[in-house]
């Protein structure tokens, strides 16, 4: 599959300030606004709010 301008590789971060980070593609027709989704910190042991790092 190529790599599309559409659909880039973006890394959350925690915004627990654990450092944990995931690594995922978002739709930027979609989504053009920054991406904010709820997701499993093993570190701090919760789920909490993952925000995109630019």
């Amino acid at each position: 599959m190529a790599r599309s301008e559409t659909r880039p590789v973006v890394t959350l971060r925690s915004t627990a300030g654990t450092g944990r980070t995931y690594v995922t593609r978002k739709n930027r027709r979609n989504d053009p606004d920054r991406l904010v989704l709820r997701k499993y910190d093993p570190a701090a042991g919760q789920h909490v709010l993952f925000r995109e790092e630019r």
